[in-house]
């Protein structure tokens, strides 16, 4: 697993101030446990689970004899649910959780991997099938995983591990307990009965005192503004938007010479996609220069090199590579660790962004020929003898010369024996009224550069 930056996390957090409090304990203070209290109560996402391994690590310097969960969630993304759960199952801590309501889908299988499963009454836990957005259930590989890992979960905690499954499968049948063809969701009481559920309480305290700690302190985990921030941007939705403003950007950009706005926008989209996965130790430097290169090499083959090869190809397989393998925990190129629903969800969420890129461009091309803004960044829709245009049939040759009667990023007007055409330069950007010679022709466009 890539090593995080934990000197950055600790100068943010002197920087910023401590992250947690003291909540008022009970009983003779020179005795008291340390219970360290984390509350999950929103969907679980890459931004939880970061927070989740960072109070681990704050639990341990705090020296907590336990961690207590405060579990209320409908679920989430299953990767980062998977996250949460190798973390409480190779915990040093002992892990109980709470479910102050709800511990459905992924909240679940959190659940199951704490060592004790304390509900209030009324609270449920199940539901584990995995879901699009849409709430339609995912092919049978995905179920397929789902079951192994709460099978697997289940075991390890000494749990009946057909139950784990039942929470996902409709199809598993158990005897007494599920056998409507939905998948299973119990109850409290039901949980108490099957070994899912260690006691009933009503408040962290009454969980507390079932667990048979009665003399503690609890140092409740809080999220700072900067977690917060990054917990957000690690959302895959807002790195699909944070890829298209960033190519976006990059497209833009290279239309017009000079240093404008939307490199701005790319450059600040770059910094908000790869620093919370830089600081979470997930991108790593090489994986960022292999988005760079990928990038640079799509710009100079649409923007220099005329026509699509070896370096358009190249650049768009190292961009893939780069955005996808920086949301992933690889070690290097190694890959082993990485589940086959990490890597599909990230590929996913890399290859929405791209295509909504590539719409934006096709959109914006139609829009900005019709646009006064900029008549003088692209060329007329048609072009007609009587303005000056010459067929293709009337080409020059090549080592004609003549002058620009525009600018050429990379293409534009040139104008040839008292004739206009259409001609892309050989590499760069050349100004107005610039001598040019010809040197290719290919399909019509010439190719030039200036005497």
């Amino acid at each position: 697993m890539k090593k995080s930056n934990y000197f950055i996390l600790a100068l943010i957090t002197l920087l910023l101030g401590s992250n947690v409090y003291e909540a008022s304990g009970s009983g003779d203070s020179t005795k008291q446990s340390v219970v360290y209290q984390i509350d999950i109560k929103e969907e679980i996402s890459p931004g939880i689970a970061r927070q989740v391994s960072k109070a681990l690590l704050e639990a341990q310097a705090q020296r907590a004899d336990l961690v207590m969960v405060r579990m209320n969630t409908y679920g989430g993304l299953l990767d980062a649910a998977d996250s949460i759960r190798t973390l409480f199952l190779n915990s040093k801590i002992p892990v109980i959780v709470f479910i102050d309501n709800n511990a459905a889908s992924a909240g679940a299988l959190i659940s199951i991997a704490c060592e004790k499963i304390y509900m209030r009454k009324g609270a449920s836990i199940g539901a584990a099938t995995v879901v699009t957005e849409n709430a339609e259930a995912l092919p049978d590989k995905y179920q397929s995983y789902m079951r192994s890992m709460m099978r697997s979960t289940a075991e390890a905690r000494g749990r009946d591990p057909r139950i784990a499954e039942a929470m996902v499968d409709p199809r598993i049948a158990i005897e007494g307990v599920n056998d409507s063809g939905k998948v299973l969701t119990l109850t409290s009481t039901e949980a108490l009965k099957l070994n899912y559920c260690n006691g009933i309480a009503e408040s962290e305290q009454e969980a507390l005192a079932l667990a048979g700690i009665t003399n503690y302190k609890t140092i409740l985990y809080t999220p700072t503004l900067v977690d917060r921030a990054i917990g957000w941007l690690m959302h895959p939705a807002i790195s699909g938007v944070l890829i298209l403003l960033m190519l976006g950007g990059l497209y833009f950009e290279l239309q017009q010479p000079g240093i404008g706005f939307p490199l701005i926008i790319a450059v600040l989209a770059a910094v908000m996609y790869f620093a919370p996965l830089y600081l979470d130790g997930l991108a790593a430097n090489w994986e960022i220069l292999v988005s760079i290169i990928g990038i640079l090499l799509i710009a100079a083959e649409i923007f220099v090199i005329p026509g699509f090869g070896v370096a358009g190809i190249s650049g768009l397989v190292l961009l893939l590579f780069g955005l996808t393998s920086s949301l992933l925990r690889n070690d290097g190129l190694d890959f082993s660790g990485v589940s086959s629903l990490a890597f599909s969800s990230s590929i996913a969420t890399v290859l929405l962004g791209m295509a909504g890129a590539l719409v934006l461009f096709l959109f914006s091309s139609k829009l900005l020929a019709s646009s006064p803004m900029f008549k003088k960044m692209v060329l007329a829709t048609e072009l007609s003898s009587g303005t000056g245009y010459s067929s293709a049939i009337n080409l020059p040759t090549i080592g004609s010369r003549g002058k620009t009667s525009s600018l050429l990023r990379p293409s534009g007007k040139v104008i040839i024996n008292d004739h206009l055409y259409t001609a892309s330069c050989e590499s760069g950007f050349v100004e107005m009224d610039v001598e040019v010679e010809v040197v290719n022709i290919l399909g019509g466009n010439l190719i030039v550069r200036p005497v």
